[in-house]
């Protein structure tokens, strides 16, 4: 017990520091790595939490691909940050409206935890022979059954966010040559080739 008490306070403390370091930071690329030591310090404590999947998904996931692929970006694309902390103070007062509102959404879950701590078990589905499965296959027999279609839901609203961001970052460079499908298709002879007739001797202009 004192054991586990010691890696909890240990991974907690770690995740927090270099959360305020992400933000903290000045140099963008210190920034993503202190965002994958908070990954890996928050699957630490889903480990002692006993939720070993959420832990491997956390690495496996958000360290392996999401915060990997934040590195190459900031470290590849020539942004100038200088600049664009020159509007900063502009989106303060949406920052604080948006900041409060998380505040005051901790600070009630947190409450209700602390003034009724069965709520969780009440709103929590059970699981059928929960004791018979693994802590990964429980979580996949609710996941897929019970929330199958909030999953679905959850899943086309990533997938539309990603074709979003797509579109709008596309920039087509007006002295950069792309293929045509439809033109492609639409081509005749008329419009392909022309013939031209030489006469003896003579070359073309």
């Amino acid at each position: 017990m004192i054991i586990s008490a010691i890696f909890f306070y240990l991974f907690a403390g770690v995740c927090i520091a270099s959360a305020i370091m992400v933000i903290a930071a000045r140099n963008p690329v210190h920034s993503v790595l202190f965002l994958i030591l908070t990954f890996v310090n928050a699957a630490g404590l889903f480990v002692l939490m006993g939720a070993e999947f959420l832990a491997m998904i956390l690495i496996v996931v958000y360290v392996g691909a999401v915060a990997v692929l934040f590195l190459f970006v900031v470290m590849m694309l020539d942004v100038d940050f200088a600049e664009l902390r020159h509007g900063l103070l502009n989106y303060l007062p949406m920052g604080f409206v948006v900041g409060t509102a998380l505040l005051a959404e901790l600070l009630f879950v947190v409450g209700a935890w602390l003034i009724a701590p069965g709520i969780p078990k009440v709103v929590t589905a059970p699981i059928a022979a929960a004791g018979d499965v693994s802590n990964t296959q429980a979580l996949g027999l609710v996941l897929y059954t019970r929330y199958v279609y909030f999953f679905e839901a959850a899943g086309v609203i990533l997938l539309v966010a990603m074709v979003g961001a797509i579109v709008m970052t596309l920039q087509h460079k007006p002295d950069v040559k792309r293929q045509r499908i439809a033109e492609q298709v639409a081509r005749r002879r008329s419009s392909a080739i022309e013939i031209v007739k030489v006469r003896s001797g003579q070359g073309l202009p």
